[in-house]
């Protein structure tokens, strides 16, 4: 959640995952279509709640789907060099199904070249891709020669698709944070066609919540049988590894001040119960990745360290302690932050650089923040500042605001043509402004104590239609409509379609999306 650079980084190349993971920190290129959603106008609304799965049920619905991954590939155009890889399933009420895909070329991985196939119940079928382009390249042949241990993969998510090596290097940025750099270089000619960092940083018991109850197992260990297996871990101050699991002579964890270990461990464990509830019971989602396994936690990773940050190659969440290790990034809206990365590498997987980068980041604001208020917790209400627990500036300010980004003083209020060479946490803002006005509308408010006033772009005014149905629109177009290379034209389609879907095209909740996306200069 706050700004990193790559350096003093130690190279070492390993094999990536079929699907590469969103990245939080890098500024780099990315090109590329907007990932359009095509927009129900027909749509009553009615049962397009997404169902929960159980993870058989879920497992099942993946099995089936890829064993017809052939004919849908035919039935939709693609060509015979061309496969699918199938990533999820959701499952609507009405009898909607969305298939999210990856692509393979002569069973080679297309990087851009995901999709979701839309299929109702009367068979009717539309397509989201993340690029329009033709997968095609002339041959499957490399000249220019790979690093070792390289994949080779096709590159289409720079408009013509290309042969392309990608290669991951390791090791730490500035801050201690560890370093996993893709690196996508043109298989003919050797070129660097696109880099991104993979591991997800942001900022964020208890310390911040007050007293709660913690899911525990037998023997006293932090592990939440409840939620998917959930456990927290110390590091005790070691930058790698797993740490050693939290186990206590009682139930009792910290005393709500950072010199006690269990304390941070309280905080983080109490995040994950918070943000894991708020998926299956706000978004009908079974855990991160639908599969209803847990993610873990690590805590008091290094020394001083004023960061947090999402690996999908552990599927862990990691904090730091903060400055001088007194203030933990372990806040509930960090918590729920972090998660959320994860909750975007498996479902939109949107890229992070440019303005899907700033999509990714506002996901993350967006989910956090709303952990927090349907947590309800007296000791941290609910509201639309991030990370203003933790105190990084050490002036007691939070580090992004939602009712009017700009206070910040870097992030963007409205979309322009040039937001996308802002930092992503920064180009960011007019999604969160977005969100904002959707859920609360335009001019002065007070919410829970804190005082908003947010502003329009083209100076209208804008009624929000409450925050549940504001999250239930953006998980829903993250989840079924987004793709990896989705723009903010593309985000303002999509929240389109899946409000069309939950409430149908003539609402007024479908009229306040439009509405809202004309208010930060989107149209």
């Amino acid at each position: 959640m706050i700004r990193q650079q790559s350096s003093h980084r130690r190279t070492v190349v390993r094999t990536a995952a079929l699907v590469a993971s969103a990245a939080m920190v890098v500024v780099g290129v990315q090109t590329g279509t907007a990932g359009a959603a095509v927009v129900n106008e027909t749509g009553t609304g009615a049962g397009a709640t997404a169902l929960v799965l159980s993870a058989p049920q879920r497992a099942a619905a993946i099995q089936q789907a890829q064993a017809s991954a052939a004919a849908t590939a035919e039935a939709i155009g693609l060509a015979d060099r061309e496969k699918l890889v199938v990533r999820d399933v959701v499952k609507d009420a009405d009898g909607t199904v969305h298939t999210r895909y990856e692509r393979t070329y002569d069973g080679l991985p297309v990087l851009g070249g995901d999709l979701v196939v839309h299929q109702k119940k009367n068979g009717a079928r539309s397509t989201t891709k993340a690029t329009s382009a033709r997968i095609s390249v002339p041959t499957t042949a490399a000249a220019a020669t790979a690093r070792e241990g390289a994949r080779k993969v096709i590159w289409a998510a720079g408009g013509k698709p290309v042969l392309a090596w990608e290669t991951v290097e390791t090791g730490h940025q500035h801050d201690g944070t560890p370093s996993e750099r893709h690196v996508i270089t043109d298989a003919t000619t050797g070129k660097e066609l696109h880099s991104y960092e993979a591991i997800e940083t942001g900022v964020g018991n208890t310390q911040y919540s007050g007293q709660v109850t913690l899911g525990t197992s037998p023997g006293f260990t932090l592990t939440d049988a409840g939620r998917g297996g959930h456990k927290t871990y110390d590091l005790k101050g070691g930058t790698s590894g797993t740490g050693t699991l939290f186990t206590n002579s009682t139930d009792t964890w910290g005393n709500g001040l950072a010199s006690n270990r269990e304390t941070a461990a309280a905080d983080a464990h109490y995040g994950a119960a918070v943000t894991w509830d708020f998926y299956k019971n706000e978004l009908g989602r079974n855990g991160i990745r639908g599969d209803g396994v847990a993610a873990y936690s690590r805590v008091h990773y290094g020394n001083a360290y004023v960061n947090a940050f999402w690996s999908d190659s552990c599927f862990c969440m990691t904090y730091g302690d903060g400055a001088g290790n007194a203030k933990p990034l372990t806040s509930l809206d960090v918590a729920g932050h972090e998660m959320t990365h994860g909750l975007t590498a498996s479902t939109a997987n949107l890229r992070y650089s440019k303005e899907s980068g700033g999509l990714n980041e506002a996901t993350s604001d967006i989910l956090g923040t709303s952990v927090e208020f349907y947590a309800n917790n007296a000791s941290d209400a609910g509201d639309y500042l991030i990370g203003e627990k933790i105190d990084i500036r050490g002036n007691g300010t939070p580090l992004r605001y939602m009712d009017k980004p700009s206070k910040d003083g870097n992030s963007a209020d409205y979309w322009s043509s040039s937001l996308g060479r802002l930092d992503v946490h920064y180009s960011s803002g007019p999604a969160n402004h977005f969100f904002y006005l959707l859920a609360e509308g335009s001019g002065t408010k007070t919410i829970n104590g804190v005082t908003y006033n947010s502003p329009t772009y083209d100076n209208s005014t804008v009624t929000g239609i409450g925050r549940e149905k504001a999250y239930q629109i953006w998980y829903k177009a993250l989840s079924t409509y987004m793709t990896s290379s989705t723009t903010y034209a593309g985000a303002r389609t999509a929240t389109l379609s899946a409000a069309s879907d939950l409430y149908g095209a003539t609402s007024s909740e479908y009229n306040a999306v439009n509405a809202a996306w004309k208010a930060v200069n989107v149209k």
